[in-house]
């Protein structure tokens, strides 16, 4: 079983946090958005992956070379971006059956085998993956019979347009028929060209509505949101490490003072160090190889790997990037602070 990752995205608006990192690469308890969904490809067992990589992708290729996840996976770099479809094109040749096609920075732990005999029992040649949602107006929402055909789609629709709350998650299962009306070396998108000609030319889509978790973590507080359901347990992701009963994820290699004041949800990562008087509250995540000073308070913020955070320091709602130093007596709040250097 195979699939194709789209991980070619700039993420505009996840900056500062994409400055210099794509998207899928952005930090989510120690790993990048794009191992959880190969982890999710690998449960259901996919055994392959093609994986579109533009905007740094020596980041992706690097990190993801020594692969230890378990799923073969093949990169695909675009000097011009082609579209969700006009990727997919591109590697035509990797796809002789059935196949998934999902984003690499969306957080979900979608029943891929459940989504796929629905597929099957269609006989589509695409079925959307669709999940009922409030904040809508992002994303393209479709409207389906009883069946689940779906009967018309609006791409990333404006206010006027709202007529219902299932959205487009990006996850689609697609036949490799699909490629016969795809051009090749032409941007051409899944939403705005694929799926309407597809419905012009009398072809059956289906909608499929899931009802596990997913998000995307395009902007900001959709990044935050994911970190934090997984925290509250309402996302089934494997953190290899040991969840005490009152939901706190502590490393067995972090090194905590015995006065430090721990509140859960939080997550604390590989070889962090917190020192005397730190009170940790709920909602933080401290991620490998930080260290928090004497006496400094950490609330509903995340504290990404080798950070350094001095003594009487206070962040709350506030992101701190890899290999940042805040110095002591600082106070942040509602702030992200990524460029390699002190604050």
């Amino acid at each position: 079983m195979r699939a194709f990752v789209l991980a070619a995205g700039i993420g505009t608006r996840l900056r500062p946090l994409t400055t210099d990192i794509p998207k899928p690469m952005v930090s989510i308890l120690d790993r990048p958005a794009l191992y959880y969904t190969l982890s999710n490809l690998l449960k259901y067992g996919f055994d392959s992956a093609c994986v579109n990589v533009h905007y740094r992708s020596e980041v992706i290729i690097d990190y993801f070379k020594n692969n230890e996840i378990g799923i073969n996976l093949k990169f695909s770099h675009e000097k011009k971006l082609l579209g969700t479809a006009g990727a997919i094109k591109k590697n035509e040749s990797f796809f002789d059956d059935t196949f998934v096609v999902m984003s690499g920075d969306g957080l979900t732990d979608i029943n891929l085998k459940k989504a796929l005999e629905f597929h099957k029992r269609k006989k589509s040649i695409v079925t959307i993956v669709l999940k009922k949602i409030n904040l809508r107006f992002e994303y393209g929402i479709a409207v389906t019979d009883r069946t689940g055909q779906i009967k018309s789609f609006v791409e990333k629709p404006l206010w006027g347009d709202m007529f219902n709350d299932e959205v487009n998650t990006g996850i689609y299962i697609l036949e490799p028929k699909i490629f016969d009306f795809i051009p090749k070396d032409e941007f051409f998108d899944f939403g705005k060209d694929l799926f309407t000609l597809l419905m012009q030319k009398g072809e059956k889509i289906y909608g499929y509505l899931m009802d596990e978790y997913w998000t995307d973590i395009g902007n900001i507080f959709e990044y935050k949101k994911g970190i934090f359901d997984i925290l509250d347990g309402k996302v089934k992701v494997d953190l290899d490490m040991f969840k005490s009963s009152n939901g706190k994820y502590i490393s067995s290699t972090a090194k905590i003072d015995e006065t430090v004041k721990i509140e859960n949800p939080c997550y604390i990562g590989d070889n962090v160090i917190i020192k005397h008087g730190v009170h940790i509250k709920p909602y933080s995540v401290i991620s490998n190889n930080a260290k928090i000073d004497e006496n400094s308070l950490i609330e509903k913020s995340i504290v990404w790997e080798n950070a350094r955070i001095g003594k009487n320091v206070k962040l709350t709602n506030t992101i701190v990037g890899s290999n940042i130093l805040v110095e002591n007596q600082i106070t942040l709040f509602d702030s992200i602070i990524m460029e390699e250097r002190t604050v």
